[in-house]
């Protein structure tokens, strides 16, 4: 079984919302309804937890609802890091029988594909885990202090996006041994990698952007109309 866990318990404080960006509305539904349903649509998804904060369950299950996500079995409150949410969907995973592979997903990434999606879970069915990324188109610098300490070869530079798929019990194990170390990554994979996992790099794409700022919400706007116009076309 394949698990999907989507992290939204973000408070949205740098776009300075109420009530979460995810549930911000982004081509007339809310930036979360797209991510959920893209997971929906992804074949090789068996379930979905969702991770909110408490002030925003009740919200989060209209939105299942409305948009009719089947799949979507559990809601979970987060906790105050994003590394505690993940733990937390974790032990609701727990919950479920035969997990084999989980998938984590920012809920604030609303373009991403189910055909990303099953790519990365494929590509993890043979390792410890994928992930996804795009090759840095600009150069990478180490920066101390206000002075450049080293120039990163940008041919083996790239920008991790998510879905991060791992198998369940290295995650898990990842995530015991980083709340005891009061390690927090700046990702999954970061974790996985502590613990010695071996971790493959699926092309994503330039699209599939996290909504984090005000500016990012527009360019993700016109990203969905002309994904919208385009399917339109193909009719």
């Amino acid at each position: 079984m394949n698990l999907a866990l989507i992290v939204a318990a973000g408070k949205g404080r740098r776009m300075g919302t109420e009530g979460g960006k995810q549930f911000l509305e982004l081509a007339r539904r809310p930036v979360i309804a797209h991510t959920l349903a893209a997971f929906e649509r992804a074949l090789s998804i068996d379930a979905i937890v969702v991770v909110v904060a408490e002030e925003n369950v009740k919200k989060c299950l209209d939105v299942i609802d409305e948009h009719g996500i089947i799949k979507a079995d559990r809601v979970v409150i987060g906790g105050d890091e994003r590394r505690d949410s993940v733990h937390n969907g974790l032990l609701a995973a727990a919950e479920f029988e035969g997990v084999d592979l989980v998938a984590v997903h920012d809920g604030a990434r609303p373009l991403v594909t189910s055909r990303l999606i099953d790519e990365v879970i494929g590509a993890a069915g043979d390792c410890d885990g994928a992930v996804a990324g795009v090759p840095a188109k600009d150069t990478i610098k180490l920066v101390r202090d206000g002075y450049i300490a080293e120039t990163l070869p940008r041919d083996l530079t790239w920008q991790i996006q998510t879905p991060q798929v791992f198998r369940y019990k290295l995650l898990f194990e990842a995530y015991q041994r980083a709340r005891r170390e009061g390690f927090n990554g700046t990702d999954d994979a970061v974790l996985v990698e502590r613990v010695g996992g071996r971790i493959k790099v699926v092309k994503g794409s330039d699209e599939n952007i996290k909504i984090t700022t005000s500016t990012d919400l527009v360019f993700a706007e016109a990203l969905m109309e002309e994904r919208f116009a385009e399917t339109d076309r193909d009719r």
